[in-house]
């Protein structure tokens, strides 16, 4: 038998004092969130606890309405509150670095070659990569009521600040 009040103590983000993410799956979420057509978020799942950690996960077309707006889970709280949390990459670094285009370092480096440039735009991305992971940490508003979609500001959601503890 579960005791009603410890489950919804579980089920609520406010009891989060803190959020750690691994560096790189800050840089990799946030890097194929900007090259690619998918959403990669960093995922808090419920019970919540003072200390959690958030990883690395896409997020499908399905689940983005799962999550944002839509029902919960079978069997799950009416409030959404057993849904997991999914912050934006972008909101865990301070002031991210704009991604280095290909087009850019081209531009940079007209007359190399196409193997320079290539390795001209590896070098970009390397220090494009280091300079997110250098820049994580600092704090996240978390939504605290059935929004879980990492959007709650937008729409007027009440919110939750926790410190970012960055791993690796």
């Amino acid at each position: 038998m579960t005791d009603p009040e410890r489950s919804g103590e579980e089920a609520d983000p406010t009891r989060i004092r803190s959020i750690a993410v691994h560096r790189e799956d800050v840089a990799n979420a946030l890097e194929a969130t900007l090259r690619t057509d998918r959403r990669a978020v960093l995922r808090v799942t419920p019970p919540y606890s003072g200390r959690m950690r958030a990883r690395i996960h896409t997020v499908g077309e399905d689940e983005t309405a799962r999550t944002r707006a839509g029902p919960p889970s079978a069997g799950g709280d009416t409030d959404g509150s057993d849904r997991p949390i999914h912050l934006d990459p972008a909101d865990l670094v301070a002031d991210p670095p704009p991604y280095p285009e290909v087009d850019e370092t081209a531009a940079a480096y007209p007359d190399a070659d196409v193997e320079t440039r290539r390795e001209r735009h590896a070098e970009a991305v390397r220090s494009w990569r280091e300079a997110v992971r250098e820049a994580v940490g600092g704090t996240v508003e978390v939504p605290v009521d059935g929004e879980r979609g990492g959007e709650g500001d937008a729409d007027g959601g009440r919110t939750h600040e926790v410190d970012v503890v960055a791993l690796g």
